[in-house]
């Protein structure tokens, strides 16, 4: 990797990795490593001391600080400590600042007290409006048995393979849950359609026996046989031109209830957010400038507001005048049908008996065309949500082929030591958990059936086997009985759950193995030193983020520490920037380190009471790290080395 050379103070030639983000500065304000300075270099920094003197909170508050505590349901553990550290050891009024340089050398300094949100600020100190949400500023941190848990658990195994891409990562993420937020939506609004459209098809049943009776009525016979039939047409008509005009009518009062419900709400909303504390505050002046500019701008909008609602009140009115001329047309129509109906008294029964029929007819055929239209708007809804669905497969898609690589980079720097293979959506555990939930109460072994459909049907499948209630494809595909396929059929009919079940995540599953003779092992069937050693070379791989590790020593032996740990060292710290809490002097001596740091503690209180590189810093490793200058010369006499 090519680098760049910078002068430093002193003269000396200090090389920075291109295109790698480094964490520079670390400070922390108040609690027990109050005034604590940490000046980070580039490549290798170690930092040491006796136990209890801060050491791992340092980088527990640096992973607070830059917001990268693991998703609580992947590693609670590691929620809790970084919780407990935070609380302990930085006080309520307490807070930790970072100075972080980005790949493309921009300096911001990120500042975080307890309990509160990151503040991110430039090189010059102005705030930003920047949000550490999706690796904003990506570092690789790993706490004590962290290392040893990610070689248990698969989604921790994903966490740690995503870490090498963060960024495109964190992006795809962000895309999928704004997907996920819109099939919600659209659930939401498919719902009520499907009730009203199958509330209308009840009442719209009916229509045949209408339609049925109307044609059996006898003709009308007679001299004035013709001019009654077409009266009857025209009364239907009259009937339909009503119905039109009623419902014109209450479209356009709901219209206007919808635009007399948001009139007034951006002048109360501002008066409520706005209050008279905060004008008077002391960013009281810009608090005022946003106020006066949302008051000017609703003013606007009110005015808009109010001409929509005149408009439609004179379309009201407009349409009233229209409907009682209209009316008075149909009164005067009614009384000439009457008038010719009323000259045969057989007529006159046949007559009332087809207007009622008419009457009925009309009044479902309007239900029919709005059952008609919602339809159609249900058939755009479910359109989207196919394009919706569609779209969140092809980012699932994505995100494994750059999962997939990042495998393939670890095997091609690892091999044959070290194997990782990812399976696309085989974390099945979260669909199983969903799926048991939904069964309980169904009368069947919820666990095993369960367990079955998920081994055999994707989520996507199941729900399309369900709504066609397709019970021998379900039999089939998912080996279940008849009796077991039927209660299933009927504990998933709910489209409720059918939506829930379409975005239902099978996160992709690694599985790393260490090379075990002539075999490969599952990172979790290893002993714990086996675990951190298949785990931590992979951490110590090369990557644009720093890598900050809490006694990446611990559960191993001497002999890998300094033939692998240290070795990796040695090949990564020129395009990596490292920070190891250690208790073993080979990581800081063997491996070079730049800088090391030493802290010490009264029990009450920590400090920092020396940096430099290994040579500055000798006495300190030499006395915390060998045990001190005697237990090194007796060890050297013991094993009689000149």
């Amino acid at each position: 990797m090519r680098k760049a050379s910078a002068l430093t103070a002193g003269g000396a030639v200090r090389f920075i990795p291109a295109g790698s983000h480094q964490l520079r500065h670390i400070r922390v304000i108040g609690g027990f490593l109050d005034g604590v300075q940490l000046d980070l270099t580039d490549g290798l920094n170690c930092l040491i001391g006796a136990r209890g003197t801060g050491k791992t909170t340092v980088l527990e508050l640096v992973r607070y600080a830059l917001d990268l505590v693991p998703d609580p349901q992947i590693d609670p553990e590691t929620c809790r400590r970084v919780e407990s550290v935070v609380q302990h050891n930085l006080g309520p009024s307490g807070r930790v600042e970072l100075v972080y340089q980005t790949q493309n050398g921009l300096s911001y300094t990120i500042s975080r007290g307890a309990g509160e949100n990151p503040l991110v600020m430039t090189a010059d100190g102005s705030a930003t409006d920047m949000t550490l949400r999706g690796g904003t500023f990506p570092a690789a941190i790993y706490s004590q048995n962290q290392i040893e848990r990610i070689a248990d658990q698969a989604l921790s195994q994903l966490s740690l393979l995503d870490n090498f891409e963060s960024q495109p990562i964190a992006a795809i993420g962000s895309e999928i849950r704004s997907l996920t937020n819109q099939l919600a939506t659209n659930a939401n609004a498919i719902l009520p359609l499907q009730e009203q459209i199958a509330a209308l098809a009840e009442e719209i049943a009916g229509l045949p026996g209408v339609q049925e009776k109307l044609a059996a009525l006898p003709p009308v016979v007679g001299e004035n046989a013709e001019a009654i039939e077409q009266a009857q047409k025209s009364k239907s008509l009259r009937q339909r031109e009503a119905q039109a005009c009623d419902g014109l009518y209450q479209f356009l009062q709901d219209y206007d209830g919808q635009l007399e419900a948001v009139t007034g709400q951006m002048a109360a909303q501002t008066g409520q957010l706005l209050g008279q504390e905060l004008l008077d505050g002391p960013n009281g002046a810009t608090m005022d400038q946003i106020r006066e500019a949302l008051l000017a701008g609703g003013a606007e909008v009110e005015d808009l507001l109010r001409r929509a609602r005149n408009c439609v009140g004179q379309m009201l009115a407009g349409l009233a005048e229209t409907g009682s001329a209209l009316q008075s047309l149909h009164a005067q129509q009614d009384l000439s049908y009457r008038e010719l109906i009323e000259k045969d008294q057989t007529v006159r029964g046949q007559a009332t008996e087809r207007a009622n029929l008419e009457r009925l007819k009309n009044e479902l055929l309007a239900k029919r065309r709005q059952r008609e239209g919602l339809v159609g708007k249900l058939a755009a809804l479910h359109k989207q949500r196919a394009e919706l669905i569609e779209t969140l497969s092809e980012l699932r898609d994505r995100r494994y082929r750059i999962r997939h690589e990042v495998a393939q980079r670890i095997n091609a720097a690892l091999h044959p030591t070290i194997r990782v293979q990812i399976e696309q959506s085989g974390h099945l555990e979260q669909y199983r958990a969903m799926l048991e939930e939904i069964l309980r109460g169904a009368k069947l072994k919820q666990g095993v059936v369960s367990q079955k459909i998920v081994e055999k049907l994707f989520p996507l499948e199941l729900v399309a086997l369900v709504r066609d209630r397709n019970l021998m494809g379900l039999k089939r595909r998912a080996g279940l009985s008849d009796d077991q396929a039927r209660k299933v059929l009927d504990a998933l009919a709910d489209p409720e759950t059918l939506f829930a079940l379409e975005m239902a995540e099978l996160p992709d599953k690694p599985r790393i193995e260490l090379k075990d003779g002539a075999s490969y092992k599952a990172s979790s069937m290893l002993s714990t030193g086996q675990k951190c050693t298949v785990i931590l070379p992979i951490l110590l791989m090369d990557s644009h983020h720093p890598l900050l590790v809490d006694q990446p020593e611990d559960n191993l032996d001497n002999r890998f520490v300094c033939e692998s740990v240290v070795e990796s060292i040695r090949q990564v710290k020129g395009h990596r920037q490292l920070l190891f809490v250690t208790h073993n002097p080979n990581i800081p001596v063997l491996g070079d380190a730049q800088r090391v740091f030493v802290l010490e503690s009264d029990g009450a209180q920590a400090r920092k009471v020396a940096e430099g590189d290994v040579d500055e810093c000798r006495d300190a490793i030499v006395n915390l790290l060998e045990g001190g200058e005697q237990a090194f010369k007796q060890r050297q006499e013991r094993y009689a080395y000149a």
